[in-house]
């Protein structure tokens, strides 16, 4: 919000400086025709006046025109549009010299007066014309850049939504069980299960968030796991490194995390999740590996693999050419490495 209004305010400043520039150099010109022609200072006064009626031809161009006349009935009829205008101010301007002439003051010969008067609002129709399409063409371009930046912003939220809630559910099989079993774990469990749907519903909105909350939400996730599955599944999380002040993408490590546990237990021998996260400075390289068991592809399921697509789509959106992402399924291993390169703490 701030760069743009910043942007804004910018793009203010260099319109307001073109119109300052263009109209002192245009008021200038009644001197220098004043010092040819050897007129008397009341006439450099009216030419003057003259001359900043010139204004309401640029605005009426600029304003009205190009953006409501060239863009909804085409080309043509913002041509004949501006002759006719033109046309118009000249006729005015004519008729405003020729009664100065007469009854107040001479400021030049009715010939040479209506040439000069022509080609200045000729330029003015030339000049307003080159300003008033540069703007509009740089107003479509923002507003393509709005509609994309709408887009990017559906489609990430849209994503977001796709993360799998099912470990939630499986989660609260596993504190019934400890419930039941009176179980001492039964309440910090809660407690951290209440903190990961807290952090998915509300922190989980914003564009970025600290990565060390994210590293906690992420070390919580595996706890959970940890409980649900207990002996039966070896998990190993290895963390290397400080978050120091930097910022990522909400929920951008987890889907590795989620597709390890969906994918590498079952009817695996032995199941193995490992996990390594190293920071160095704003670098941050992530690791998953799992072992599974080879399956014919009809016997995948049709969700299988929308986890993966959907956090590519997410890096390639938000990280285009700050993370590296490679994947590999080989001797009974899944593994993923994640590069990252985070934005500079501020």
């Amino acid at each position: 919000m701030y760069i743009s209004m910043k942007n804004f305010l910018i793009q203010q400043y260099k319109i307001i400086l073109f119109h300052l520039c263009l109209w002192s150099t245009w008021l200038y010109l009644p001197l220098s025709m004043a010092q040819e022609e050897e007129l008397y200072p009341r006439a450099v006064l009216v030419l003057t006046l003259i001359f900043l009626t010139h204004i309401p031809l640029f605005l009426f161009n600029t304003e009205y025109l190009i953006p409501r006349v060239l863009k909804p009935k085409g080309v043509t009829v913002y041509v004949w549009s501006l002759l006719f205008s033109m046309a118009i101010f000249v006729v005015f301007h004519n008729f405003v010299r020729e009664t100065v002439n007469v009854y107040i003051v001479q400021i030049g010969p009715p010939r040479s007066s209506f040439v000069k008067g022509m080609v200045a609002i000729i330029l003015v129709g030339a000049i307003s014309t080159g300003f008033g399409l540069l703007n509009y063409v740089a107003a479509q371009e923002k507003i393509q850049e709005e509609k994309l930046k709408e887009r990017l912003q559906s489609e990430l939220s849209f994503l977001r939504t796709q993360i799998s809630p099912h470990f939630i559910f499986n989660i609260l099989n596993s504190i019934v069980y400890l419930i039941r079993s009176k179980s001492e774990l039964a309440e910090p469990i809660t407690i951290k299960l209440s903190e990961i749907i807290r952090y998915m519903l509300y922190i989980s909105e914003r564009v970025e968030v600290p990565l060390e909350k994210e590293l906690i939400y992420l070390e919580s996730y595996i706890e959970l796991q940890k409980v649900r599955f207990g002996n039966d599944v070896r998990i190993q999380f290895q963390e290397n490194g400080t978050a120091a002040g930097q910022m990522i993408e909400p929920m951008i490590l987890i889907p590795f995390v989620e597709n390890a546990f969906k994918h590498g237990i079952g009817m695996v021998t032995d199941p193995i999740i490992e996990m390594d996260l190293r920071i160095e400075g704003n670098k941050l390289s992530f690791s998953v590996k799992n072992k599974i068991t080879p399956e014919p592809a009809t016997d995948k399921s049709e969700g299988s693999g929308i986890g993966l697509r959907n956090v590519q789509r997410r890096l390639e959106l938000l990280y285009p050419d700050a993370h590296q992402l490679d994947i590999r399924d080989e001797n009974g291993w899944f593994w993923i490495q994640l590069t990252l390169t985070l934005p500079e703490a501020a």
